[in-house]
């Protein structure tokens, strides 16, 4: 308008006449009612596109609602961040979560983790529906952006198909070679078991946090297993492994965990804790390779000692089958499977048994006798464990009551499975509830408590109980079952013969809530390992 205005001016100058004050005044009120009218068109010009844009996304929202009819209910699916605006972007993802949203939407429910759907099963029947009567169908690890990442389809836990038959099927055959439910594997735990005894000992019945003495012990059981040999605790190369571990597993479900998930394009050039998860993952794995390369050099695979010698001596035996999937990728893959797999979980339940020993001192004292009139020796075998039934009803009850994993290990669907009326597309991650199995009211006397009876018949006999499957079922159950039970029990039963366990002076009872990530861990505590006999002191 001004440039109008000043085009007027111009000409009348041109023409030797003045624009007087009546002539400006009208020309200023319609270049007034001009811009007004101009501001009106603009505003219902932009009225007009946020009304479509909302129409728009309001469409494409009903139209996504409409693709995902088919998948069971849950919570509202909202753009970008799906349906985790029910459990607050992770934070109030909690050992109860899962266990509340099945109360509201039912045994089979989704939750949208933005843009992916994962198909939770809650309950008894729908989880053995899942693990056992179709398990092959739900046979396939989960492929999220960043667990693809962290395992390029390599190992036994996270690849699938020819790959993780074979990876698999070498790992439980090894594992027997190697002894697992067997004497040999027996003293290897038996000699991490005293070395615990030994380090518990010098607190000399003071109070003292049991957690670093007690996962260093079980991953170097896998040390042991993997590598052929044991490290000191205080090597570098040991706490690097231990570190590696710890974050890794701390990181699983946390926001920056979340975020990597729904914009794996976005979180790939930020900073941030993902950049050391995937750190840690490569140490782990650099690691692996260097220790490969050291048993190829000493050629102690011609004569099998531990996992890689045998896994180098496959290699050697089959380098021509072309469906071999065996490789130095594979193998580094398979040990850090291992340490991640096969360390948190196991030393989670021994910290939550010696935190409930210590609270609940009837029960210590009544296994501790069992233990003692039966094993008479101071040697003993696993096979001991049918001998004592009330011990092995408190190491059931243990793992029931403070099950060590948030959930059990999310699986996808191998195709399109309908199910109980539900269309469950292929590819479709599924999370199997193994917590609400171990906390059914119509399944256990008293669910919350920590009662050994729940394994006890009338006669004081041990009873194996259907809805206890703590180590999962089916095609992904635990590779390492065997072993964790081996040393669960070894390892507690040295301990129980060696200290009685005891609350601090002045505490009452230790916090029995857990902690929440991928397992959970008993918040930090101490307690007093009170030598039994005078040679500890």
């Amino acid at each position: 308008m001004l440039c109008i205005y000043m085009c007027v001016r111009m000409l009348a100058g041109k023409r030797g006449k003045n624009i007087g004050p009546s002539s400006f005044n009208l020309f200023h009120n319609w270049l007034e009612k001009t811009k007004e009218k101009d501001d009106k068109r603009m505003e219902g010009t932009g009225i007009f596109l946020i009304v479509l844009l909302v129409i728009l996304l309001l469409l494409c929202f009903l139209k996504q609602q409409w693709s995902r009819r088919h998948f069971p209910p849950g919570p509202l699916a909202l753009p970008v961040i799906g349906g985790l605006w029910r459990v607050n972007f992770g934070k109030g993802y909690n050992a109860e979560t899962q266990i509340k949203l099945a109360e509201q939407y039912g045994d089979i429910f989704t939750l949208w983790v933005g843009h992916i759907p994962a198909v939770s099963f809650s309950g008894f029947e729908a989880v053995k529906e899942v693990l056992i009567h179709h398990s092959e169908d739900f046979s396939d690890r989960v492929q999220t952006p960043l667990l693809t990442t962290i395992s390029r389809g390599k190992g036994i836990v996270l690849s699938n198909g020819h790959v993780w038959k074979q990876q698999r099927r070498f790992g439980l055959v090894t594992l027997r070679k190697l002894g697992v439910g067997r004497k040999s594997v027996e003293s290897q735990i038996e000699e991490e078991s005293q070395q615990l005894v030994e380090v518990f000992a010098r607190e000399k019945g003071q109070p003292f946090d049991p957690a670093l003495p007690i996962t260093n012990s079980i991953c170097n059981v896998i040390c042991a297993i993997t590598f052929g040999y044991r490290f000191p605790l205080e090597d570098e190369t040991f706490k690097k492994i231990m570190d590696a571990v710890a974050f890794t597993l701390a990181f699983g479900l946390s926001l920056f965990h979340l975020l990597y998930e729904i914009f794996p394009w976005l979180m790939k050039h930020l900073p941030g804790p993902h950049k050391e998860a995937l750190n840690a993952t490569e140490m782990l794995l650099s690691l692996a390779k260097k220790e490969i390369q050291e048993h190829k050099e000493q050629k102690s695979f011609q004569e099998p000692r531990d996992f890689i010698d045998f896994y180098l001596s496959e290699i050697e035996k089959r380098k021509n089958d072309p469906t071999f999937t065996y490789d130095d990728e594979n193998l580094a893959q398979d040990i850090h499977d291992f340490f991640i797999a096969g360390t948190e979980t196991t030393a989670t339940s021994l910290k939550w048994a010696i935190l409930l020993l210590a609270n609940h001192p009837d029960i210590q004292d009544k296994t501790y006798k069992e233990i003692e009139d039966v094993l008479c020796s101071s040697s003993f075998s696993y096979q001991d464990l049918k001998k004592l039934p009330y011990t092995n009803a408190v190491l059931h009850e243990i793992q029931r009551s403070k099950y060590p994993l948030l959930f059990g290990l999310p699986r996808q669907t191998a195709k399109d499975v309908k199910m109980r009326g539900f269309l469950i597309p292929k590819g479709t991650a599924i999370v199997p509830n193994l917590r609400s199995l171990l906390f059914a009211p119509e399944h256990w006397e008293s669910p919350r408590e920590f009662n050994p009876k729940h394994f006890l018949d009338q006669n004081g006999k041990f009873v194996a109980r259907e809805e206890y499957l703590a180590f999962g079922a089916g095609a992904r159950v635990c590779l390492g079952e065997q072993l964790a039970r081996m040393e669960f029990f070894i390892f507690l039963v040295n301990l129980m013969r060696a200290f009685r366990f005891q609350l601090p002076p002045g505490v009452k009872k230790i916090n029995e809530e857990p902690r929440t990530g991928l397992t959970t861990p008993p918040h930090p505590y101490k307690v007093c390992a009170v030598p039994r006999c005078s040679s500890l002191l």
